[in-house]
């Protein structure tokens, strides 16, 4: 799913798109022993966490709460302070690979789900996310495997529907809708969403929009684009459009944008990207049509370690502490380029998409890769390096370091 983004879907098709959501990635069970809204849990984490910056379960607690809000990127920022804070727990590590999840990033989210595993995660708590990554790589009968685990856990729910879907994607529909049963049973309200994506995914986009209507007359003319397109999808393809938002315009590229809304405090977050198809079935307003694609960076080939940001963001955020790899050091800034064009010669493919930066300090001036989500992601990238006979040493900048792109041909 790897790919540069620079379109935008026309018309009603991208409405349709960001409008038909699914429940939130990676709602890992009680991320908190209130009850409270992610909103309110993730205000609560962060008042804490002003006043205990390395308070673990704080940390875990909001990468939680910012996932389920859709906030990919605030999510990775607290996993990799809570991996920083404690490297031998599995669910940095779990919480990174459901970020990678949301970002449609399988390959990459399942390096995350091994090493969680590694540390001790069993099945049954990685499986609902573990799961998705599979299905986004067109792998159901592991996806399934992985969900009907979770089936035990906190995650029961959330496990079933994607289950639900999966099954569908397989073109099993007796089975998926039997395995909404239980949540229909309970009144889930997401159940008429699911099952009407159980019924276009299994090729009758007919039921699926008479299904809408039913509960909302009229209401599916807003989704019948994306309804009546499912179907000559890939299974990947139809496993990011149903539970990420993600719609492809050419089989190789996905779009979405949510809308932002603000939680306490302040702190943007992103909106359920597929929460809006519950909205048209309570007759709410449509969501709101995004202002651009945020599909527009290409990733690197590497799958182990975080993706580089965009520079621009990398800009804004350099005086903040964030850990890197330090390639070189010395005073001669204008002798970088040429040094990392020559270790970047040793294997351009593990460099493809990895950018140079330069920290200048009091003393001297560093050539630096990143930054990374978290020790355990800068630890791999240094292996790799030093297979090619490179040393690389984690190095965590401080506020007075400036540190900007370095210039290169």
């Amino acid at each position: 799913m790897r790919g540069s983004v620079q379109f935008r879907l026309a018309g009603a098709l991208v409405a349709c798109a960001c409008a038909l959501a699914s429940v939130p990635v990676a709602a890992q069970g009680s991320y908190s022993p209130y009850n409270e809204s992610p909103a309110a849990a993730l205000a609560r984490y962060v008042r804490t966490l002003a006043s205990h910056p390395k308070e673990f379960d704080s940390l875990i607690g909001a990468g939680k709460a910012a996932l389920e809000l859709g906030d990919a990127q605030a999510a990775a920022g607290f996993f990799a302070r809570a991996d920083e804070v404690n490297p031998r727990s599995p669910l940095p590590q779990a919480g990174m690979g459901a970020v990678s999840v949301a970002n449609g990033e399988p390959q990459e989210a399942l390096s995350y789900f091994k090493r969680a595993q590694q540390l001790g995660l069993t099945a049954s708590v990685l499986g609902c996310d573990r799961g998705l990554a599979y299905d986004l790589m067109g792998q159901q009968a592991q996806a399934q495997a992985d969900y009907r685990a979770a089936l035990s856990s906190r995650d029961a729910e959330e496990a079933r529907r994607r289950l639900a879907l999966s099954l569908a994607i397989s073109g099993d529909r007796n089975a998926a809708l039997q395995t909404l049963a239980p949540l229909s049973a309970k009144g889930d309200p997401g159940v008429a969403r699911i099952r009407a994506f159980v019924l276009a995914l299994t090729g009758d986009p007919a039921a699926a929009m008479k299904a809408i209507n039913a509960v909302m007359p009229g209401a599916s003319s807003r989704v019948a684009p994306f309804i009546q397109r499912l179907p000559s999808l890939s299974a990947g393809q139809r496993a990011a459009a149903v539970n990420l938002g993600m719609f492809p315009e050419d089989g190789s590229a996905y779009a979405y944008a949510a809308p932002v809304r603000s939680a306490p405090n302040g702190a943007a977050t992103s909106s359920d990207r597929l929460a809006g198809i519950d909205a048209i079935l309570r007759d709410d307003s449509p969501a709101p049509r995004p202002a651009q694609p945020s599909w527009q960076q290409s990733r690197p080939v590497q799958v182990s370690y975080a993706r580089p940001p965009a520079r621009a963001a990398a800009q804004r955020a350099v005086s903040q502490p964030k850990i890197w790899l330090q390639l070189a050091s010395g005073h001669n800034v204008d002798d970088f380029p040429g040094r990392f064009e020559r270790l970047k010669s040793q294997s351009p493919e593990l460099f493809d998409g990895i950018k140079p930066y330069v920290s200048r300090s009091a003393d001297r001036a560093r050539l630096l890769v990143g930054p990374f989500r978290g020790p355990s992601d800068a630890d791999i990238f240094a292996d790799d390096l030093k297979t090619l006979g490179i040393d690389a040493f984690r190095f965590t900048n401080s506020q007075t370091d400036r540190i900007a792109p370095l210039a290169t041909e």
